[in-house]
């Protein structure tokens, strides 16, 4: 879609009874956002409930880039919205804008109220800078250190750490880094930092606007502090504030049903589906004596061919990788011979790096929450590898009874007490 003299790239996903523009600001990449870790499952949960609309303002994403002595203007940027709504027949439609796109959006609103039919703001401010009347904005010294830290680290997992510090799944971190490389050179990223950190202030549309709001805000953010959602609160008339734990909202994707919840006036019903699945958990034997004696750069090293490894035989025997825990992996089959050969071939290939694993499995029922596993069988089986020896694959009884037939020998370790786990449990370790 073409605005004034630049190609604007939108998506339309899902076909719910409202019609919801997401404005996700610096960083997004409409094709690649998908790629991304539970980003994926975020976007599919909107569109559950909504025609969601999503689109990479000018400057950003697959969008057309800009030269940074011509970079947009918010009016330029307001106009996008208009452009894309118009594109796809959207007349009124809900607004829900993240981090530096709110700015925008809150303008958006004030100036087409006949447009918006609701507006949620998400770790979001009305001005960055510190004023007389505005006693928690950064100083003019923290935007610079802000800015010369993306203008440096823009586009790498160390930037995706910064603005969220618990983050530290390197599979998401790397998709994460790839996409916000593809959003916008670090010049550009920084420039338009700056001008919003810098310049723009919107406090003066605050009280234009008509559409209900809701702003939501994680309490720790590490760049906008709760205080920023609370002012948008006080003065949007009839706001209302969800304060969240923590630094990020990646960890607390449940806000999806507070948004659908108030845009349709019903929460999503969480229908939890269960099933039979063989576990399995590794994990490297002394990570942290090898982390420490080797560094942070050949730690990483370490841990990036440690990971090709894993999911190269997780490939080969059809596991399901669910989750990593930094230097280990989560994984599911659906046959326990299977999980057993291929925690066998992980051991052995990790052997030839250097690399001692304990990995345990156990088959047990879990609930399925999106791409995660959840349920007493996830915390039996990490506690059945913390019980394994340097380079023992160690499985539970109900395993061992599952594979009877298959050829695989197993010798006896005796019965466990499993911490958090009632009862007593019969171990066996895999042989051969």
């Amino acid at each position: 879609m073409t605005v004034g003299d630049a190609d604007v790239a939108y998506q339309v996903v899902g076909e719910g009874p409202i019609d919801l523009l997401l404005c996700y600001g610096l960083g997004s990449h409409v094709e690649l956002l998908w790629d991304i870790p539970g980003l994926a499952d975020f976007l599919g949960r909107l569109a559950s409930f909504s025609r969601l609309i999503l689109f990479d303002r000018r400057g950003t994403g697959a969008s057309d880039p800009v030269a940074l002595g011509l970079m947009p203007r918010w009016e330029e940027w307001t106009e996008d919205m208009v452009a894309v709504l118009d594109a796809v027949g959207s007349e009124r439609a809900a607004i829900m804008a993240l981090s530096d796109a709110a700015p925008i959006a809150i303008l958006f609103a004030a100036m087409h109220p006949e447009r918006v039919s609701a507006l949620v703001l998400v770790n979001s401010t009305a001005r960055y800078l510190h004023a007389d009347d505005y006693s928690f904005g950064v100083s003019a010294e923290a935007v610079d250190a802000l800015v010369n830290v993306m203008a440096t680290t823009w586009g790498t997992a160390e930037w995706i750490q910064f603005a969220s510090p618990e983050i530290q799944d390197p599979e998401f971190l790397r998709l994460a880094a790839r996409c916000v490389r593809a959003s916008a050179t670090p010049r550009t990223a920084a420039a338009q930092y700056d001008y919003m950190l810098r310049i723009l202030d919107v406090r003066h549309a605050l009280p234009l606007v008509q559409a209900p709001t809701l702003a939501i805000h994680v309490k720790a953010s590490s760049i906008l502090p709760i205080e920023h959602g609370k002012y948008l609160a006080r003065n949007i008339e009839g706001a209302r504030l969800i304060e969240l734990e923590g630094s990020n909202l990646r960890e607390r994707a449940g806000y999806v049903d507070d948004v659908a919840e108030f845009l349709t006036g019903e929460r999503p019903v969480v229908e939890i589906d269960r099933i039979l699945t063989t576990i399995l958990f590794t994990d490297i034997v002394g990570s942290t004596v090898r982390a420490a004696s080797l560094g942070d750069r050949e730690w990483h090293l370490f841990l990036d061919a440690h990971d090709r490894v894993v999911r190269e035989q997780l490939r080969r025997f059809r596991g399901n990788e669910v989750n990593t825990t930094g230097d280990g992996f989560v994984a599911s089959f659906d046959g326990p011979a299977r999980a057993i050969r291929c925690a066998r071939a992980i051991a052995e290939a990790t052997k030839q790096l250097g690399i001692d694993l304990r990995i345990g499995l156990h088959t047990g029922e879990c609930e399925l929450r999106g791409d995660d596993l959840a349920g007493l069988a996830v915390h039996i089986t990490a506690r059945i590898g913390a019980q394994a020896a340097s380079g023992e694959v160690l499985v539970s009884g109900t395993v061992k009874d599952l594979v009877i037939g298959s050829g695989i020998e197993f010798a006896d370790r005796g019965s466990h007490e499993l911490k958090g786990v009632p009862g007593s449990w019969a171990l066996f370790a895999v042989g051969g």
